[in-house]
């Protein structure tokens, strides 16, 4: 819900969710310091956590079993690695894909040895297996095979890769799926949410996936030795950061932003916090303006690094890297001199740059200020249950004044035109994961499932507007049950005034993908790369520390690749 303590500013200094709250502007989103990747990384340092290997079992195919134990201050937790021999006519990112090259789990303390022949028995299934409440995470991964050999040729002949071939795609692995919070039988987020190094949103999951990043470059490095012998050489560690973890994402996940209105407020109210409190600082040393010049020139250089097919994103980032460029020249003018310059700054990105390089921009002007900003962190989840019993005592009246205040902007929509309703959210049987029909052109209304909160409140308001103004909830819900799901989120977005999106989610031209994006961006995505309106490729973690150099390195420094000297 909307936070009112004295960490925040006040909320009239914020952008207003109108202007936030669109779905191309959300779709055009970045990581920053508030992303889940790095509040992990960070704590983990801070804590001085520390990772080893204690099982090392890989055959010269490089088939075995590989774990990794992460010790905190508090508990231990490990990730367990079943590598597989998988055919090159079985890999395949879909979801119905029924084998891998590797599979993972995420386990609660130091597992058995029963307890790895247990799960060597179902995780490998994955979605056709179980796991237990002693496991947090189950995940996959393919290799991408042309830069894994390429990497794996090279290391055996005892040459490092070539930096600009591993740019190219910015990782050797990547997931098809991060499951956690119950599923196929893990343990549900209840159990994990109350430990202090998991405060926040999916922690456990973002774990694993940092640990799955340092067995893709383990594994290569395997396989080197495997192929060159007393030849083969490791990966050096500066390109060894160039190389992430990539994944690869679908529709599975875009109704989340529409299903947690709580917890979707508490992100962007905290970034929008963030970016309000240093826009508040009144003046800024010759210094800052330099510190600040260098993260825009080392965003540029990671624009210039990301590669995309589609023809959504590739004009998005030549909109980037030419919005870059303007910022860098406008940092030579008097703009940051100027009171307010942050401010200041953020007004001519509104009148000059592309919606890609106004929210870059948001992120990096909080970068240097993490003394002022990783708080906010601290404010990123919701008691999403708080609110779920509906109030039965408001009136028509006030209902009416919350349905103006949250959707008055869907009053112009004409939702019984075909295009205004022209798809359709549905969970599909096989997989029991979301869908995205044509309303028109398939036999799938009746499985409609509610995720056009527009729509939805649109309809209330018809029927309210014929109702006495002092009737109360109580007594209009028993007669008209049908919307008690668009009461209750009217309740909550009054608390939580970022939880909605401010545009028509079932439009023929809504694109799923910027639903994608922007949750992605609070996880610490970078490269994104779509594949349809429904999918998209990401990189996770490229320039993050592995588990040897976190106590040497920075890791809010090492998110964005580094200029050369």
């Amino acid at each position: 819900m909307t936070k009112h303590n004295s960490l925040f500013p006040d909320f009239a200094k914020q952008r207003p969710p109108e202007h936030v709250m669109r779905l191309e502007r959300l779709g055009s989103f970045h990581q920053s310091r508030l992303s889940f990747m790095r509040v992990l990384l960070r704590r983990m340092k801070r804590d001085n956590w520390s990772v080893d290997r204690p099982i090392y079992e890989l055959d010269d195919k490089g088939v075995g079993i590989v774990t990794y134990r992460c010790k905190g201050p508090d508990r231990t937790y490990t990730l367990i690695v079943y590598a597989h021999d998988l055919p090159a006519e079985k890999r395949s990112d879909r979801v119905i894909a029924d084998a891998w090259d590797a599979t993972f789990t995420l386990y609660d303390g130091e597992p058995s040895s029963e307890d790895i022949e247990r799960l060597s028995k179902n995780v490998p299934l994955q979605e056709a297996g179980r796991v237990s409440e002693t496991e947090f995470v189950l995940s996959r991964a393919n290799k991408s095979v042309r830069l894994f050999d390429y990497v794996r040729d090279c290391l055996s002949k005892g040459e490092q890769p070539e930096a600009e071939r591993l740019d190219e795609v910015g990782y050797l692995m990547r997931t098809t799926a991060v499951y956690g919070s119950g599923k196929f039988g893990a343990a549900d987020r209840s159990k994990w949410s109350g430990r202090n190094e998991f405060q926040g949103s999916f922690q456990p999951e973002l774990l694993a996936v940092w640990l799955i990043r340092c067995f893709a470059a383990d594994w290569v490095e395997h396989m080197a030795k495997v192929k060159g012998g007393d030849n083969a050489v490791p990966l050096n560690q500066p390109l060894r950061r160039r190389l992430g973890i990539g994944n690869s994402t679908g529709l599975g996940m875009a109704p989340f932003l529409i299903k947690h209105p709580a917890l979707i407020h508490s992100w962007i109210n905290a970034r929008e916090a963030a970016f309000a409190t240093v826009a508040d600082i009144e003046t800024i040393s010759a210094e800052d303006i330099v510190t600040f010049e260098t993260l825009v020139k080392r965003a540029l250089l990671n624009s210039q690094n990301w590669h995309s097919q589609s023809e959504l994103q590739i004009p998005k980032i030549a909109a980037l890297q030419d919005d870059l460029k303007k910022l860098i020249d406008v940092i030579g003018t008097d703009i940051l001199q100027s009171s307010y310059p942050w401010k200041a700054l953020s007004r001519w990105t509104e009148e000059n740059l592309s919606l890609e390089g106004q929210e870059q921009t948001v992120s990096l002007v909080i970068e240097p200020y993490g003394d002022l900003v990783d708080g906010f962190a601290e404010t990123m989840s919701a008691d999403e249950q708080s609110a779920f019993r509906i109030n039965g005592s408001r009136t028509v009246e006030q209902v009416l004044q919350s349905i103006h205040k949250h959707y008055g902007w869907a009053k112009a929509i004409a939702f019984d035109s075909k295009s205004a309703q022209a798809r359709v959210w549905y969970v599909s049987e096989e997989k029991l994961e979301p869908r995205l029909g044509e309303r028109f052109e398939e036999d799938i209304e009746p499985y409609e499932q509610a995720l056009s909160p527009a729509r939805d409140a649109m309809r209330l308001r018809f029927t309210l507007l014929n109702q006495k103004p002092d009737e109360t909830m109580a007594m209009f819900l028993l007669r008209h049950p049908e919307h008690r799901h668009v009461v209750r989120r009217l309740q909550i977005l009054d608390e939580a005034p970022y939880g909605e999106i401010r545009d028509n989610t079932i439009d023929e031209k809504m694109l799923p993908i910027d639903l994608l994006r922007c949750k992605l961006s609070f996880f610490g995505a970078t490269k994104f790369d779509p594949r349809s309106d429904r999918w998209v490729r990401i990189t996770m973690y490229q320039h993050a520390p592995y588990p040897d150099e976190l106590d040497t390195l920075n890791p809010d420094d090492c998110f964005l690749p580094r200029l050369e000297k």
